[in-house]
């Protein structure tokens, strides 16, 4: 009420107004550019449009690791055979990343779920040179290269576009990876560390707040 009441004093709190609208604007705006959570069914539409397409064991199993395991597209990117396979060939618990794989260069541990190695093994299967130091997803132009960050960010638009998911992005298995495990009651002081961020704040602004929390929460009143 103040500020309506000042309001109607002079030009003055019209320009005060507009600049306050500028702000918001651009705050909402922001907030629009961020990569959307997806859901289970949307999920299955990537999934299912993948199986479809070329390269579909290798696109499938680089979505369900950053899915299930939270890595970011550059780290997703970095992967070796010998990052996610032990000397037995076996797929690792943890995958360490070093400081050249992360983001800020700081090295960081990616646990791995039991449906993660599930997949990672099903597609490792199907990968006829398994050379520790090549890349674990390959690129059609040579085994052993395997993609950037950009190209690979690249990949992920067109197939999210192509499969109809509007607004999501590389970025997007990676933000759901936080909030659904949020909104399963995981602390966020475990989240930032699963996430790899140094600040708890980075990691309270991945968590896309959605009415199926919501709901649960006023449940436990």
């Amino acid at each position: 009420m103040r500020l309506i009441r000042q309001k109607k004093v002079g030009k003055k709190y019209k320009r005060y107004y507009a600049k306050v609208i500028d702000i918001l604007t651009f705050r909402r705006t922001k907030m629009t550019k961020q990569a959307k959570t997806l859901t289970t069914q949307e999920l299955r539409r990537v999934l299912d449009y993948i199986s479809t397409r070329k390269h579909a064991a290798r696109n499938r199993a680089m979505l369900l690791t950053m899915f299930y395991g939270g890595l970011r597209v550059g780290e997703t990117a970095s992967l070796r055979f010998e990052d996610v396979l032990d000397s037995d060939g076996k797929v690792r618990k943890e995958i360490r990343l070093d400081a050249d794989q992360t983001k800020g260069r700081q090295g960081r541990v990616v646990y791995v779920c039991d449906k993660l190695s599930k997949e990672l093994e099903r597609y490792i299967a199907q990968v006829p040179s398994k050379e520790p130091s090549a890349k674990l997803f390959y690129t059609q132009k040579r085994e052993t290269d395997g993609f950037s960050a950009n190209t690979l960010t690249q990949l992920w638009h067109y197939l999210f576009r192509n499969a109809g998911i509007e607004g999501a992005s590389s970025h997007s298995p990676r933000r759901t990876f936080i909030t659904n495990l949020a909104a399963k009651g995981v602390g966020v002081r475990v989240l930032m560390n699963l996430a790899g961020h140094k600040h708890i704040g980075t990691t309270q602004a991945y968590i896309d707040v959605n009415d199926e929390m919501l709901r649960k929460a006023v449940e436990l009143i």
